[in-house]
């Protein structure tokens, strides 16, 4: 299990979050929402926590296979629906190199195979623990 802490202050509403080796990055909301813009909004953290998995993977694989692989791009779009209350996300992936139909088919496959894709395909629990 993945545990990342966030902590916030007195400063609206720039959250600070910290992994467990001590890696950081910030999350905030836009100006016009009342944050600073000093960082990803939790939407935008969603959304790149799948963007870097499919990267990673990607690279991974093709790595592994010594595919020359030059460059994976990939944009999500995140959207969330209060009144239905459902999630729609949509996936581009862009891959760059000398890479054949059959390589790129493979690497789609395998894009589509890890684990944030599929904790965000399938069914979800959560609960919360009041320390």
């Amino acid at each position: 299990m993945s545990q990342i802490t966030a902590s916030l202050g007195r400063e609206h509403y720039v959250t600070h979050i910290t992994s467990p080796v001590g890696n950081t990055i910030i999350s905030d909301e836009p100006k016009e929402k009342g944050g600073e813009d000093k960082g990803l909004t939790p939407k935008e953290l969603l959304a790149s926590a799948l963007a870097s998995c499919v990267c990673i993977t990607v690279r991974m694989y093709a790595d592994r296979k010594e595919w020359p692989l030059e460059k994976i791009e990939v944009t999500v779009e995140y959207d969330y629906d209060n009144q239905t209350r459902t999630s729609k996300i949509v996936k581009s992936i862009k891959l760059y190199g000398d890479l054949d139909e059959e390589q790129k088919k493979r690497m789609y496959i395998i894009a589509e195979k890890r684990p944030v894709s599929q904790s965000l395909s399938n069914p979800i629990h959560m609960e919360t623990k009041h320390l």
